[in-house]
């Protein structure tokens, strides 16, 4: 084993940093052991500095992290900031200053990974972030490693928790989503301000980063297709449960048929309750991959907090230090294929629609045929008389997959019918 021990710069010391910091300390020796070398923190970036931290050595603490990722003696920068800058400034004079770079910047990564990467393989240096998707669960590094001889043709994942946590407490307490989202708040699996995750950013910047591994093409945030699960009612719930389904926000990602192209979406779905994502629970993440040699594959775990994500940091640090004692890199990125990412119109998929119509002859005559005009093939109809109105009914149509432009276009047209009252709710069904 080398004597010299190997200098960590932790920037930012929030939930997950103080737990990077408190296991490299309690487990310094097994640490050393695993890598082949000590590893010592050597200092610790932050923004309050008054602020006490257990077990950290204040001097450590400096408001400084520019002068510290500078420092020229440093060996791996953690970032867990988070946010585009001043990551970006700090993880690029990282590199330039002779540091690999472990980060759980989903939202940098997927703005600008390739940019990130290329400084990376520039300098020399490692860039790892398994903690940017999916907290503790192990699936960057096997899709960029394990399945790197394999073709990866779709992932499908719950890949955050708080949305998760708020559909699963409308299907199993039939509470609606204001209530839903205020104990989840309450319990600390939502913050503040919910808009990252409950309006589907967070999981759509996950989704870019896992369209870009699994297919070996550059996705970035912007090219993924998002809705959030606001509008998602008490209704949606009860319809998914007559179908034998349950209802998820689901980061999906898939190689076109024909494979020359991507898509990378984030929506509210129904799927079956006989599918493997079904059955995740709380505020757990669940990731399924399906694969051409290695069949289907899923990945299961807690997708966030601080010591689930810390457990993910640090074996990163692990992988770099390894390269590092080796005189080595791991896998950079992968982007060869240069495929394009398909827009949301393209996608082929089903759909539940639940329609308020007239309750009187002709009307379903008439929605079928608007089906049939944009070509939407439709699967089955259920009709009821509804008893809080006279002379109006709900009618909810499944559809068989079709793309998602005819399927928008069918319900724009059923928008205009006279015979339709209004559109109650509309979302798509996968998993089958």
């Amino acid at each position: 084993m080398r004597t010299r021990p190997l200098k960590v710069a932790l920037l930012g010391c929030g939930v997950v940093g103080s737990e990077v910091a408190r296991i490299m300390t309690a487990h310094a020796d097994d640490l050393a052991a695993r890598i082949g070398a000590p590893v010592e923190l050597a200092g610790v970036a932050v923004r309050r500095p008054s602020k006490v931290r257990e077990g950290i050595d204040p001097s450590l603490i400096t408001t400084d992290a520019t002068a510290l990722v500078k420092r020229g003696d440093i060996d791996v920068v953690i970032e867990v900031i988070g946010g585009i800058e001043p990551a970006r400034a700090l993880i690029t004079t990282a590199f330039e200053h002779g540091a690999s770079v472990v980060s759980a910047n989903k939202a940098l990564l997927a703005e600008d990974g390739a940019a990130l990467h290329a400084a990376a393989e520039q300098h020399g240096r490692d860039l790892y972030y398994e903690a940017a998707v999916a907290g503790a669960i192990p699936l960057v590094r096997p899709l960029r490693e394990s399945l790197a001889g394999d073709k990866v043709n779709r992932v499908l994942g719950i890949v955050n928790g708080t949305t998760n946590f708020i559909l699963d407490k409308m299907d199993t307490s039939g509470a609606g989503y204001s209530e839903a989202l205020d104990e989840a708040t309450a319990l600390g699996y939502a913050e503040a301000d919910p808009t990252a995750d409950v309006e589907g950013f967070d999981a759509a910047a996950k989704a870019a980063i896992l369209a870009g591994i699994a297919f070996h093409t550059r996705v970035r945030i912007g090219d993924v297709h998002r809705e959030g699960l606001t509008e998602v009612t008490a209704a949606d719930i009860a319809s998914a449960k007559r179908m034998g389904c349950t209802v998820k926000l689901l980061a999906i990602c898939e190689r076109a048929a024909d494979g020359k192209s991507v898509t990378a979406r984030v929506h509210p779905a129904m799927i079956p309750l006989t599918h493997p994502l079904a059955s995740v629970r709380e505020a757990y993440n669940a990731v399924f991959i399906e694969a051409e040699a290695a069949g289907q594959l899923m990945f299961y775990g807690p997708g966030a907090g601080g010591a689930p994500t810390a457990s993910a940091v640090l074996g990163d640090l692990v992988a770099v230090c390894r390269n590092l004692v080796a005189e080595t890199t791991g896998p950079g990125e992968s982007a060869y294929t240069q495929l394009p990412v398909s827009s949301m119109g393209e996608v082929v998929t089903r759909y539940h629609i639940s329609l308020d119509v007239a309750d009187k002859p002709g009307v379903l005559a008439q929605v079928a045929t608007v089906f049939a005009e944009h070509g939407v093939s439709i699967d089955t109809v259920r009709q009821q008389s509804r008893q809080d109105g006279v002379g109006e009914a709900s009618l909810v149509v499944v559809t068989h997959r079709a793309p998602d432009a005819a399927l928008s276009g069918t319900v724009e047209a059923l928008r205009k019918l006279d015979t339709v009252r209004g559109v109650a709710s509309i979302m798509r069904v996968e998993g089958e």
